[in-house]
């Protein structure tokens, strides 16, 4: 059975700061410059989820698009959408809300629940249309 790769794009918008808390705010505005503005600022992201596996014979599914959709809001757009990041999702506690952190966060929510024999293949992550992180669970 061939495999075949889906995908799944869906967005959200969520305000952040980028500072780490081992930092001052010097180093932090060093660092991040306008990011670790402390009146925090936002953006429209778009995420790509992506799942790989063979092709059922019976549905011509890899996974059900619908399905995955409703993974992805269910565990990580629902919590994410209208945000802020470092203060409204515990999942992110203790976590600076890089693009890059969030997209292996994202990861870690979404990999064990894809259901066999699909997997998890890549999420990435839209910070603006000039930036995006991709990640594969390496």
């Amino acid at each position: 059975m061939p495999k075949v790769r889906i995908t799944r794009r869906l967005h959200f918008s969520a305000a952040h700061r980028l500072a780490s808390p081992d930092l001052s705010d010097e180093e932090n505005r060093r660092v991040f410059g306008d990011c670790a503005n402390p009146n925090w600022h936002g953006h429209n992201y778009e995420l790509e989820v992506t799942v790989a596996g063979p092709v059922d014979s019976e549905t011509g599914y890899v996974m059900d698009l619908k399905d995955l959709k409703d993974l992805v809001n269910g565990r990580v757009v629902d919590d994410l959408d209208h945000r802020n990041l470092n203060l409204d999702v515990p999942w992110l506690e203790g976590v600076v809300p890089t693009t890059e952190n969030l997209a292996v966060r994202i990861w870690e929510r979404l990999a064990a629940h894809i259901p066999e024999p699909a997997t998890l293949e890549r999420v990435v992550l839209w910070e603006t249309p000039r930036h995006w992180v991709e990640y594969r669970g390496e």
